[in-house]
């Protein structure tokens, strides 16, 4: 669990700083590299979570 939380905060700090290399730049391949890694953050997120989810209810039947 703790790993995971590790690995899901550095890629939403990594997101942020393409997107402030965006900013910086101007050049727009920083801002599709945060959409990117911000992208595939949420969805990994939601597939942990929806794991979580599933173990629990194994556990109430």
């Amino acid at each position: 669990m703790l790993i995971f939380r590790l690995v899901f905060g550095l890629l939403l700090v990594a997101g942020l700083l393409c997107f402030a290399m965006y900013i910086g730049t101007r050049d727009v391949r920083w801002r599709r590299r945060g959409l990117v890694i911000v992208k595939w953050t949420v969805v990994a997120g939601l597939g942990f979570f929806g794991v979580i989810a599933l173990e629990r209810l194994a556990l109430l039947l």
